[in-house]
């Protein structure tokens, strides 16, 4: 594949949810062997975060299961020709203002998700906040690796046809 398949997440700030989630995803698709197919990156809606690094906490929790703590992470907001492959919005109001990117759910790739589909925003809580973000994060993670590796396959049957 000569383009790798682009994944962009998006939340409010950049600095919690997003980027738990483009740490997760990379590391899915790496496990998965699509590190050198797939490429994730992450964006806010908003720029009152622009150029700050990981939230501590989130930080905290990623290396406390096991990932690398998003080291050299910067926010930036989302821009009108951010185009990706996949636009993953972390709540339905994220999904509204960015109608023109085409975003899908994150969580509706959680095959046990039910009713509510957004990531619950750990900003304002404590430890638990961001272990049950980081919870719904991961219980779609694999929806969205098999999603990607689907499209890809079914790119190469085109390509070879």
């Amino acid at each position: 594949m000569s383009n790798p398949y682009s994944v962009m997440v998006v939340c409010t700030g950049n600095i919690c949810r997003s980027p738990m989630a483009e740490i997760v995803l990379r590391e899915r698709f790496a496990d998965a062997g699509l590190a050198d197919q797939v490429v994730v990156d992450s964006t806010g809606i908003s720029d009152e975060e622009h150029g700050n690094p990981v939230d501590r906490r989130a930080r905290a929790v990623l290396i406390a299961h096991g990932y690398p703590g998003g080291d050299g992470h910067r926010a930036r907001q989302v821009a009108a020709d951010d185009r990706r492959d996949l636009v993953l919005a972390m709540t339905s109001a994220h999904a509204r203002a960015l109608r023109g990117l085409g975003p899908v759910l994150y969580r509706s790739f959680d095959p046990d998700a039910v009713g509510d589909l957004d990531v619950a925003d750990p900003w304002y809580g404590g430890p638990r906040d961001f272990e049950a973000c980081l919870a719904q994060i991961e219980a779609a993670a694999d929806g969205i690796v098999d999603h990607v590796r689907n499209v890809l396959g079914n790119a190469r049957l085109t390509q070879n046809s």
